[in-house]
């Protein structure tokens, strides 16, 4: 391993979503100069509400943001799991003192351009952060000492080093890797709902999840509580494209009618959805090629049903910037060991998600099991199933 001076390093940031801040962030708390080119004309985030379980805090401690993202966050006493079809509580899991005792931190939502703008405004504070709008990456050459990426504007940003942070259809990844991405026919629509519009029976503070034959809605408070998160998947009966769209109500609601009533209502608050069809890649066993690397969803995109897609970016960030660290700032070296303890980590949520789905889903038989096995479980059961996932910690994060 040679060890490099953090003097004059340099990297060039492809995304400038949550990962591609966070990633900024952790490097140039380092010492390093970054560039972020974003294809948007904008920095910023699109979306409604994600999760932020106790690893993602732990994380965003690390960035020195996690009081900021508090601000922001609603924060839940309990996780809760409905049948759909008969309305009965499976189970609910609590996220109260005792969960927090345990795992070092809370479990909260958020709207995802709340947790961007939590990270933006320190990136934003650092003099060693460039950014570069409207920039589409077109080709990426590297030799043994610098890495050079061409964008649709006729400009060439050389570094030392490339990270795609560039989402689920990475143009770092393609031109990295080239592999498929797996279409898993589950469409998301996503809506935000202002809390007069939400039915007063479903104004609770925790993400619900009702659990159908096939689909799933779940309902969680954000911003204080002046509006509810509202997500609804269900298995599309039409071939699907990876992709997002303006979405019908009508579709919608041909796909919910095993449901109950009281989840039902949920159908009727939104005045527009989101379509989301997703997709997530078989985790493969690198992701780095000398001097780029990936991170976040162009490293190990998921489905929504562990609620980690956010978190474990995060998480790669900061492994990422103590990888340099523990590598002398030798950034080939340091994407080495950032792969090597990330991606067997990264690849169990991504298999953990895929079967999650399975189980949220159950129809006939298989749902009266799913629903005895989850009846009656203690916290503490919850709390030793969920310590790999929430137990994460930036001290350790390299040999986790």
């Amino acid at each position: 391993m040679t060890t490099q001076s953090k003097e004059n390093l340099s990297v060039v940031i492809v995304g400038g979503g949550i990962g591609g801040m966070a990633a900024a962030l952790a490097l140039a708390r380092l010492g390093i100069r970054i560039k972020v080119l974003e294809q948007s004309d904008v920095i910023g985030e699109i979306g409604a509400g994600i999760q932020l379980a106790p690893n993602a805090f732990a994380a965003l401690d690390a960035l020195g943001v996690g009081e900021t993202a508090r601000k922001r966050a609603v924060f839940t006493e309990k996780l809760v799991m409905m049948d759909a079809v008969d309305g009965s509580e499976v189970g609910t899991f609590p996220v109260d003192e005792r969960f927090r005792a345990r795992f070092g931190n809370p479990y909260a939502v958020i709207h995802r351009a709340d947790i961007h703008t939590s990270i933006l405004e320190a990136v934003q504070q650092s003099p060693l952060i460039e950014f570069f709008t409207s920039s589409r990456v077109l080709d990426i050459v590297q030799d043994g000492s610098q890495v050079t990426v061409t964008d649709n504007q006729g400009r060439q940003h050389t570094a030392d080093a490339v990270i795609g942070c560039d989402g689920v259809k990475s143009v770092v990844r393609e031109k990295l890797i080239g592999d498929q991405a797996r279409v898993s026919g589950h469409v998301v629509y996503r809506a935000v709902v202002p809390l007069a519009d939400m039915p007063e029976d479903l104004r609770i503070n925790a993400p619900v999840v009702w659990a159908g034959p096939n689909c799933h809605l779940v309902h969680y408070p954000m911003r204080g509580g002046t509006q509810y998160n509202l997500v609804v998947t269900f298995h599309s009966r039409d071939q699907e494209t990876w992709g997002v769209r303006d979405g019908s109500k009508a579709e919608v609601l041909s796909y919910f009618t095993g449901i109950g009533d009281r989840p039902r209502q949920l159908l009727e608050a939104p005045t527009s959805w989101k379509r989301w069809s997703t997709a997530d890649r078989a985790p493969i066993d690198s992701w780095s090629r000398g001097r780029v690397t990936l991170l976040g969803d162009a490293a190990h995109p998921m489905l929504q049903y562990l609620a980690q897609g956010a978190c474990m970016a995060i998480e790669d960030a900061v492994t990422l910037g103590e990888a340099i660290k523990q590598s002398g700032f030798d950034l080939v070296a340091a994407f080495k060991l950032y792969e090597e303890v990330r991606i067997p980590r990264t690849a169990r949520v991504v298999l953990s998600a895929r079967e999650m789905g399975r189980i949220y889903h159950a129809k006939g038989v298989e749902r009266l099991v799913r629903n005895s096995l989850w009846k009656g479980r203690s916290a503490d059961g919850f709390y030793d199933a969920l310590t790999w996932l929430y137990g994460w910690r930036a001290e350790t994060c390299l040999t986790q």
